[in-house]
């Protein structure tokens, strides 16, 4: 059960350029003004959108992958920076190209949003030197968990991306 006020989240963090308009396996843009017919379950049909993606590919520059040494260290950076403002976290992995967490904020989008640029703010600092620059995409999406059952699955999914060599931690963890 969440807190008042609250409510549980699946946040996913890409990494720059890891996941662009026009992309093969779908999108979207913000407010949804542009998106392809298919989603990364249900990929849309081959070159949909493929102009726009290998224009979005020339301007926005290499993607950041995040090499499996850093992991760790990106994931406690994070892990700490949530604990230390106080906010219930159950679930983290964070892998090569994406950092998902299962996590209770302020039921407030734009706060939420808020709340994790300081999170990426502090895991880049930490690893400046290995990946300078930007190494996250702009804003994000933060998903609100709607019932028990769909927060029983945002966990196990987070922990199956072990199988991806993501690294992992989860609140049982600290146990």
């Amino acid at each position: 059960m969440p807190t008042p006020g609250k409510r549980w989240y699946h946040i996913i963090l890409n990494t720059h350029g890891s996941w662009l308009p026009g992309d093969p396996r779908g999108f979207r843009s913000r407010k949804h003004r542009k998106h392809s017919s298919g989603d990364y379950k249900h990929p849309p049909p081959k070159g949909e959108h493929a102009e726009l993606h290998e224009y979005a590919k020339r301007v926005s520059g290499d993607a950041i992958w995040i090499k499996s040494s850093l992991r760790s260290i990106v994931g406690e950076t994070i892990l700490g920076k949530i604990e230390k403002q106080e906010h219930r976290v159950l679930a983290i992995s964070v892998g090569s190209n994406h950092a998902h967490i299962l996590v209770e904020l302020p039921d407030n989008r734009s706060v939420v949003v808020a709340i994790c640029g300081t999170w990426k703010q502090a895991a880049s600092h930490k690893v400046r030197e290995e990946l300078p620059g930007n190494i996250w995409a702009e804003g994000g999406d933060p998903i609100p968990i709607r019932d028990e059952a769909h927060h029983r699955r945002v966990y196990d999914y987070i922990l199956r991306h072990r199988d991806e060599h993501a690294w992992i931690w989860s609140f049982k963890d600290e146990k």
